[in-house]
């Protein structure tokens, strides 16, 4: 569900630097006396362990995996999704895993009329099909697939003029307003990018349009970027993206919110769902797009708004008029969620847990099969490993969810129900999504970031033969924008893990249980893309993906590989210095984000005092100008920054203790000794959380992590100031800062508590 977006330069680079890695490779140093977490003599036994488990890991048993798994469509409440989760719970059993499947109740409505048709000034009926390939055998299963449609879009009937807003976002209804041109009573037309999908209906309803129609333009989704499929790899000129337009209040099903979508669960009715979109939307492909956008005159749309299509671009409205339909089916849905675990040796063991989902829009062998067979082929070995006599110090969970795409329905609802036994057990949860060639790409919370790097040290990369790590590493030196951000990567030897919003199930971990979360995969060389439509499935994967599945295999051995690494450790391996050093850096731009509003504002005040405008406006309208802005002059940051401060300290006394543990002798790290640290260290993310949630998001506790409710899928840290300063906001925002020191000196404190007892621990 969260395509990455590396590009693709990364293939010239990392050639440069092959020499270096066969190097690297040849003369590398012995491995560390220690791992973070593990007194020496444990640590030996680790290393042993994790490269048992990577030599295990078959790349042809992922392939096997896609294969069968993407054989039928199988998306929410069709047979082959229920059966795909009778399968894996089959392979987790014949694994040694203790299995069972959970189900859950939810909305998934699914369309029975959709229209798109120009009535003027020539009539056109677009055919929102995408059609059958014949070197592809199953992307002629017509019947089984679900229509090209939005999930949640409100049904309508609506007859209006047509309106090109560019991606729709909240950026290009500012530049409307700054031509004068207005969406109220209109149509609008939107290019998929540049956001996340569901903001494009929103922010239309928003301005007072009726109806929205999203399209994939080639520019960046088709012949633009290379030869469209079957010839090349990209969306063909009647592919379509379906998806959820769920709006960003709350994950999971919209009639359950906060609470497990049990079958006896209260529920709201479908009219108060405040998820579901206020007009009716609905997907096209380009081929349908091009006779709606050249019928469209008007104003010419600014050069950064133009796509690939061959037509001069305007934005209208006129003459131009559309008829949009959209009704579904509002049906309870049964989704099934795989649950399998291998107990840990600890008596009150602690949980480490790992998931990826099951369910597609249609065949999905990328998403989200690709993180899926690579997700069960860790687990086959690890079920191989605990037949042999191995068994974890901490519990081990893994989980195949259902009902992502919609809306992250299978891994919500599960948390929503298991929220209490997670906040006692959990201690982190690793998820995993589509996956293909390239670059390794990592997000989450910044104490797991030490401990993904040292793992990722020893997973080799399949093209340069450099560990993945390393790999990472000088791209991102090679694409430095400057001698001091080059110098400042060299200065870091770990991945650089950025915040996640909410585009995959790690959403509900980190931002309504408050755990620790990563999320990562393998992206940028892939040749193509079919995000979401009948292509995405094995004949395309294997012919324009991971083709020989070696990144699958190198997924695999990094996500369980981190498993072993979490759940063996004598101390839970987290380090704080990352993530106090990533939240000071939150709070330092929401500063600079003030200065940039503030000199924003300053000039297009001078602007209007001067009566001159930075777009152009027809000049056959009469053009009244909008008030000036208020500026704000201060806004008090202190408590934060003073908190920060805190922060820092607490992560650099509790990573002096553990340096100072680890130096000696390897007694010194006794599960018994240590398990007051251990608890200590299992409490510190519930500290992020705040029970009454963001101020206008509820559902959303973690008050440093959280996705932008105009963001969806890119997160918008210390959101409850931020979202108030993009809205201008600025004495709400103000209001905030406080309460977001308190929390981050909750943090500190938890920390502090940690590092103390892990002193105590050294003294006796």
């Amino acid at each position: 569900m969260s395509p990455r977006s590396i590009a693709c330069w990364i293939v010239v680079i990392t050639q440069l630097f092959l020499p270096l890695a066969g190097q690297a490779q040849d003369t590398a140093a012995p491995a560390p006396a220690h791992l973070s977490g593990y007194g020496r003599q444990s640590a030996a036994a680790e290393s042993a362990r994790e490269k048992q488990f990577r030599d295990a890991v078959v790349a042809g048993n992922i392939r096997e995996n896609m294969r069968r798994l993407s054989a039928r469509p199988h998306h929410v409440g069709s047979p082959y999704d229920k059966d795909n989760a009778e399968w894996i719970l089959a392979r987790f059993k014949e694994w040694g895993f203790d299995a069972h499947i959970e189900t859950f109740n939810v909305l998934f409505p699914t369309p029975k009329d959709r229209v798109v048709e120009l009535l003027a000034p020539t009539p056109f009926r677009a055919k929102l099909q995408e059609p059958a390939v014949a070197v592809d055998p199953t992307s002629n299963q017509t019947s089984e697939q679900l229509p090209t449609y939005n999930a949640y879009s409100a049904d309508g009937d609506v007859t209006a003029p047509l309106v090109y807003v560019n991606y729709g976002i909240r950026e290009d209804y500012q530049q409307l307003d700054r031509l004068g041109i207005s969406v109220a009573g209109a149509i609008v037309i939107a290019r998929y990018g540049s956001g996340w999908r569901g903001t494009k209906p929103k922010v239309a309803a928003e301005h007072g349009a009726i109806g929205c129609i999203i399209y994939s333009d080639p520019h960046g989704d088709g012949f633009y970027e290379g030869d469209t499929y079957p010839a090349g790899g990209w969306r063909p000129r009647e592919g379509v993206q379906r998806g959820s337009v769920m709006d960003t209040d709350y994950p999971g099903d919209p009639l359950t919110p906060g609470v497990g979508a049990t079958a006896d669960a209260k529920r709201l009715a479908i009219k108060d769902a405040t998820t579901i979109t206020k007009i009716p939307v609905l997907p096209i492909s380009y081929a349908d797009a091009l006779p709606l956008l050249s019928a469209i005159s008007g104003t010419l749309a600014p050069e950064n708004w133009r796509g690939a299509m061959p037509i001069t671009y305007h934005i209208g409205p006129g003459p131009a008029r559309v008829h949009l339909k959209v009704a579904s089916n509002w049906d309870i849905k049964p989704i099934y969620d795989v649950i399998a675990t291998i107990q840990g040796s600890d008596s009150d063991a602690q949980w480490v847990l790992r998931g990826n989902h099951h369910d597609a829009w249609v065949n999905g062998a990328e998403d989200p099969l690709s993180g899926q067979s690579a997700m069960l082929e860790e687990a086959r070995v690890l079920g191989e490993m605990h037949k042999q006599g191995w068994t974890p110090k901490r519990s081990i969970i893994y989980c195949a969810w259902d009902g992502e795409e919609p809306g992250l329905l299978g891994s919500v609802e599960w948390v929503e129900t298991h929220v209490s036994e997670l906040q006692k057990h959990a201690v982190a949860y690793i998820n995993s999504d589509d996956s293909d060639r390239g670059l390794l790409g990592a997000g989450g919370t910044q104490d797991l970031q030490s401990v993904l790097s040292s793992v990722a040290r020893d997973i080799q990369d399949p093209e340069t033969h450099m560990s993945v790590l390393q790999r990472s590493h000088l791209v991102a030196i090679a694409h430095a924008k400057n001698a001091d951000e080059r110098a400042a990567i060299r200065r870091q030897s770990d991945l650089n893990i950025e915040a996640l919003g909410d585009g995959s199930d790690y959403t509900a971990f980190q931002d309504f249980a408050g755990i620790s979360t990563l999320d990562f995969g393998f992206g940028g060389e892939d040749q193509g893309d079919q995000y979401h439509s009948i292509y995405d499935d094995f004949y395309w994967y294997t012919h324009f993906a991971d083709t020989d599945f070696s990144y699958g295999r190198a997924l695999a051995q990094l996500g369980g590989a981190t498993m072993i690494r979490l759940a063996d450790a004598d101390l839970i391996p987290v380090d704080y210095a990352p993530q106090a050093a990533a939240i000071a850096k939150y709070e330092s731009e929401l500063e600079q984000l003030l200065k940039d509003q503030q000199d924003e504002i300053a000039e297009r005040n001078l602007e209007l005092q001067e009566g001159v405008f930075t777009a152009t406006a027809d000049p056959h309208k009469t053009f009244v100008p909008p008030p000036t802005e208020a500026v704000p002059s201060f806004m008090n940051f202190t408590p934060m920054k003073n908190a920060v401060e805190l922060l820092k300290k607490s992560a650099e006394r509790y990573s002096k203790a553990l340096a100072s543990l680890q130096a000696e002798d390897s007694r010194a790290l006794s599960s018994q000794a240590l398990e007051p640290v251990n608890a200590d260290l299992l409490r510190i993310p519930r500290l992020f959380l705040n029970e009454k949630g963001l101020p206008e998001r509820p559902w959303f506790k973690n008050q440093i992590y959280a996705p932008g409710a105009y963001t969806g899928y890119s997160a918008k840290p210390v959101a409850a100031v931020r979202e108030y300063m993009d809205q201008k906001k600025w004495k709400e925002a103000e209001a905030q800062i406080p309460q977001v020191a308190h929390i981050i000196e909750n943090v500190a404190a938890g920390i502090n508590k940690a590092a103390e007892d892990l002193e105590t621990v050294q003294k006796h």
